[in-house]
């Protein structure tokens, strides 16, 4: 499995990003280009301890029984749930939204697992900073598929 601390799939991620275009289309979901860029964007706020949604009574319950689907190598499914604190639903600016979000994914690999975030996955709950690198590195992955790249 891939995991956002290893520099080359980190860069791998980044060159996937830099393909993308304002008129990328999804292959599934309801956000556009700019919207799935602050999607992940938000994402990596959390990873960082940024932002720390609070956890859903259902995550509670069941979260750490489907913990694996976050950092196993099965990819995840179209149209997966996602948690309420990183739906975009407004209009957002293309540019700034990939610039932002390359920057926050260069600083997350930067500070290395040392500095990711103790704070339990909104959803899943506690995880480890290996599996926080690649559930992260899987995160980014579904939704660059999502725009075809």
């Amino acid at each position: 499995m891939n995991n956002i601390f290893i520099e080359s799939h980190m860069e791998e991620i980044i060159g996937r990003i830099d393909k993308l275009t304002p008129n990328s289309k999804p292959r599934w979901g309801k956000m556009n280009i700019a919207q799935m860029l602050a999607h992940c964007s938000a994402f990596q706020d959390i990873t960082m301890g940024v932002s720390v949604p609070e956890r859903h009574w259902l995550g509670k319950l069941i979260g750490p029984l489907v913990k694996p689907i976050i950092y196993n190598d099965k990819p995840m499914q179209p149209n997966s749930p996602t948690i309420p604190a990183v739906r975009i639903t407004d209009e957002k600016e293309f540019e700034f939204e990939r610039s932002e979000l390359k920057r926050k994914i260069r600083a997350f690999q930067a500070n290395g697992p040392e500095k990711c975030t103790t704070n339990p996955h909104p959803f899943f709950g506690k995880l480890t900073p290996e599996q926080w690198g690649k559930g992260t590195y899987k995160h980014l992955d579904h939704h660059l598929k999502q725009f075809d790249v």
